[in-house]
């Protein structure tokens, strides 16, 4: 089975934008995203199962040699140059002042001396006659309420660089986060969330502004920031949240429901897009030099997704399911992809540096186009006041416009029956003679090329004794012939008529010369046309 995966893995990595760097399917390492990062390899035994791990600068002395906080239980260790440095206790809660008398008289019964430490909650659960004996094993051992470490994460204390130094961020199972002094390891800052936090993702720098996204166990997420000991945002989700990454100003949650949804940093839904299997993990793709960052989505259908916003980039098959995903500089490589899987293997992967991602979506769907975004502007308070009008007057603004509706039918309809009687229109409404006749002025002035094109529009039947007279002002044009005779006109062709025009005016005025299409025998017209003469540019020559 090992040789068909790394044979696969030959064929496919031909076209395929990463290079496979190292497999080993057999590695036991059962671990998520929150227990993996890139060090200095090395081992060391724990005492308890770990909830996170952090590499982190305590301090500016050289050689900058990272720190390693791990999480266990109530207890940050932290690891300096391959050994143990120190360890942090998180401070115990605060005791109930009921449960601490009742306590206390039970101390006050027997004065004997119990080394075992208690919990009330333990004590809830006992059936009734087994809590005497409890009450006296325990009576005499002072109450301590002591949290665990849910999540951790590292904070740049007051600069950005890569190798800055960074303060430590923790959440507890008291729904309490923590950021500790990297040198001292004391509290700097407390901030309480409504629930217990189960992932986080910090930015910014603690002595300037920061962030601080935490994914809640009440399927929420709260946004922290500096000087406010509560949550500024909430973010309500559909579905608990599996995996949390910011990638720009933009948070990408993961959600039980098969879906990867965008949010702003105020909690605003940018965007969702729909995922072919449940998510396992997610990581952040970051390529500083290259300027591109994407987030990597980790399915249970063993493959790895790369989203660019919700445009689906490139996808990566796996030979089982990823739990852990971790990208980044591993070495003398910036972009190392480093992947456990479900079985406990090791998969390392180098992209190439010839690789390009499209920011086409991949994926069968609408267009990228269809997702943009459109620039709504916001209401103002004009179009609220003018809503609420139209909210309120519906009724009879309705009634006034079916009134100006029918005026406008009605004038439409008596400037019609006008034009067809007085024959205003450029198509002839006779139906033994249908006409269509157009006018072309041409010329700057004093003359003008009059061109008249008149069409039988009949299917079959020409149509003859037809005559053209023009009507104008002879104080100002002039016209060589103002009356003539048409020729028979065959059905479809177009005849061009020409006649021209003298302007007699100096004064830079012009009038409309009127045409009608007359018929022997007739007095109305079949046709009229009213054509605009242009000003003439000149004065004509006697």
């Amino acid at each position: 089975i090992i040789r068909y995966f790394q044979s696969e893995y030959n064929c496919t990595s031909i076209t395929s934008k990463w290079l496979d760097a190292h497999y080993d399917p057999v590695a036991n390492l059962y671990t998520f995203s929150s227990c993996i990062g890139k060090i200095s390899p090395y081992e060391n035994t724990l005492l308890d199962l770990p909830t996170g791990l952090v590499s982190f600068l305590m301090d500016q002395h050289e050689p900058r040699t990272p720190a390693i906080a791990v999480a266990s239980g109530p207890f940050i260790y932290v690891y300096k140059n391959l050994r143990p440095y120190f360890k942090f206790t998180l401070p115990p809660l605060e005791v109930n002042a009921l449960e601490q008398d009742v306590w206390n008289q039970a101390r006050e019964v027997n004065k004997a001396d119990v080394p075992l430490s208690v919990r009330s909650l333990r004590f809830l659960m006992l059936d009734p006659q087994d809590t005497e004996a409890f009450v006296n094993l325990h009576k005499a051992q002072p109450i301590r309420r002591q949290t665990v470490i849910t999540c951790i994460g590292t904070l740049k204390k007051n600069m950005a660089d890569e190798d800055a130094v960074s303060c430590l961020v923790i959440g507890t199972e008291s729904k309490d986060v923590y950021i500790l002094d990297p040198e001292a390891f004391t509290i700097l800052s407390k901030m309480s969330v409504p629930s217990a936090p189960t992932q986080m993702d910090v930015t910014g720098q603690f002595d300037v502004e920061f962030r601080i996204t935490v994914a809640c166990r009440n399927g929420n997420i709260y946004i922290l920031r500096r000087d406010s000991p509560k949550p500024k945002y909430c973010i309500e989700l559909s579905s608990h949240p599996v995996g949390l990454v910011r990638m720009g100003k933009s948070v990408v949650v993961g959600c039980a429901q098969e879906t990867l949804q965008g949010f702003t940093q105020k909690g605003k839904k940018l965007w969702t897009a729909c995922l072919p299997a449940p998510v396992t993990t997610m990581g952040v793709m970051d390529l500083p030099t290259r300027g591109f960052q994407a987030v990597l989505v980790g399915l249970a259908n063993c493959e790895v997704h790369l989203y660019r916003d919700k445009n689906l980039i490139s996808t990566i098959k796996t030979p089982d399911v990823v739990t852990s995903i971790c990208f980044g500089r591993y070495g003398r490589e910036d972009g190392t992809l480093i992947m456990t899987t479900k079985g406990g293997g090791l998969i390392v992967k180098i992209l190439k540096r010839t690789a390009v991602f499209d920011d086409r979506d991949s994926a069968p769907g609408p267009p990228l186009a269809q997702s943009i975004r459109l620039n709504i502007p916001k209401k103002t308070k004009l179009y609220v006041d003018q809503t609420m009008r139209e909210r309120e007057n519906a009724v009879a603004m309705h009634r006034a416009f079916q009134m100006d509706l029918s005026r406008l039918r009605l004038a439409a309809a008596r400037a019609y029956v006008k034009a067809l009687e007085s024959s205003l229109t450029p198509m002839s409404s006779s139906l033994s003679e249908p006409l269509k006749m157009n006018a072309v002025v041409q010329g700057l002035g004093p003359s003008f090329k009059l061109t008249l094109n008149i069409q039988n529009t009949a299917a079959c039947r020409p149509v003859m004794h037809l005559a053209i007279s023009f009507l104008y002002d002879e104080s100002l044009y002039s016209m060589r012939t103002a009356f003539f005779k048409i020729p028979l006109l065959v059905p479809g062709l177009n005849y061009p008529i020409d006649t021209f025009v003298e302007c007699l005016s100096d004064k830079g005025i012009s009038d409309i010369i009127k045409v009608f299409v007359l018929r022997e025998g007739k007095s109305a017209p079949l046709l009229t046309a009213h054509i605009n003469m242009p000003v003439s540019e000149g004065l004509a020559l006697n």
